[in-house]
């Protein structure tokens, strides 16, 4: 038990790392008050998760502790709920409704398409 915590725990640090410096530099390249950064991350970490499931799916091709190092490490730690959360109410706050009904409708439906198709992709690719 002890070393799934630390396996996760390693994607974990990874993944918030990674967040944090892509996030950071998609903020600062597009100059928008639409939270680019945490929503261009959220959609490459569900197409990631998606890729990652397929990959554990086809049989013998990833341990156990490469898909929790991945899934419930990597992009547990690169993706946020928490921050998609206080960035819409933060878009409530200021009155930017459209802003937050584009936000929402787009992470939550870009989130399951590219979870589904990184799956799918390598499904039946490989």
């Amino acid at each position: 038990m002890l070393k799934l915590i630390l396996i996760a725990g390693a994607g974990g640090f990874l993944g918030t790392v990674s967040r944090f410096f892509a996030s950071r530099y998609l903020h600062y390249l597009f100059l928008t008050s639409f939270p680019i950064g945490t929503f261009i991350v959220n959609i490459i970490g569900c197409l990631l998760i998606g890729i990652f499931f397929g990959i554990s799916e086809k049989g013998n091709v990833m341990s156990s502790e490469w898909r929790m190092f991945l899934t419930v490490g990597f992009c547990g730690g690169f993706t946020t709920f928490s921050a998609f959360a206080f960035e819409n109410l933060a878009l409530l706050r200021d009155g930017d409704f459209f802003y937050f009904a584009l936000y929402s409708a787009l992470s939550v439906f870009l989130g399951l398409t590219a979870t589904f198709l990184g799956q799918q992709f390598i499904l039946k690719t490989f």
